[in-house]
């Protein structure tokens, strides 16, 4: 027969217990009020963040590596990124599992904007007011009236009218048929261009 050994407990006074439940309670409050805080709250204290821009449409971004610093895309570029999309509170609704095209008129308007703003080659960092996302409007795993906040790496970016016309002669040799006037065979040299080099 076994016989257990009970250790005695000094009691708590209640006065200790009731503390313990006001701080409980204090802290679930504060959390909840911290995730509940008006986009415009938390974009008003961003604003005032080491590196960070606002442009005229509200859109904040801050340049977290530069890139090749030539030419910036336009509106009618498809930008080639690595991105990763998250909720102010952490939670990732979007991630690329490989570069990914985006046409810059096709996304919404202040994921655009920020494409414009960045060079081939760099990272940044970017947070969307619902006014330039989504709005009032839930979208999947993003509640209405989000701030969005994106980390992208442009790669690379080219023109609609260069991709159509690389993807029609792309199709033209699959199917085995001629390539269309002017047009190039892939890896051709046009004339009196010199060919490129490794």
């Amino acid at each position: 027969m076994s016989s257990i050994t009970a250790v005695p407990m000094k009691p708590i006074r209640r006065s200790v217990l009731a503390y313990l439940w006001v701080a409980i309670v204090l802290a679930l409050v504060g959390a909840t009020a911290l995730a509940m805080q008006a986009p415009e709250d938390f974009l008003v204290r961003n604003a005032r963040a080491p590196g960070v821009v606002t442009t005229a449409s509200g859109l904040q971004y801050k340049e977290l590596s530069p890139g090749d610093g030539g030419t910036k895309p336009t509106d009618t570029d498809v930008a080639l990124v690595n991105y990763e999309g998250k909720l102010l509170d952490g939670t990732v609704f979007d991630k690329s599992q490989q570069p990914t095209p985006m046409p810059i008129r096709g996304v919404v308007p202040g994921f655009g904007e920020a494409l414009k703003l960045m060079t081939r080659g760099s990272k940044y960092q970017f947070w969307l007011k619902p006014e330039l996302a989504y709005g009032d409007k839930a979208n999947g795993a993003i509640p209405a009236k989000s701030v969005l906040v994106f980390t992208v790496d442009l790669i690379d970016f080219k023109s609609e009218a260069w991709l159509r016309q690389a993807q029609m002669q792309q199709q033209m040799l699959q199917q085995g048929g001629a390539l269309p006037p002017g047009a190039l065979p892939p890896g051709a040299v046009p004339p009196g261009a010199e060919p490129a080099r490794p």
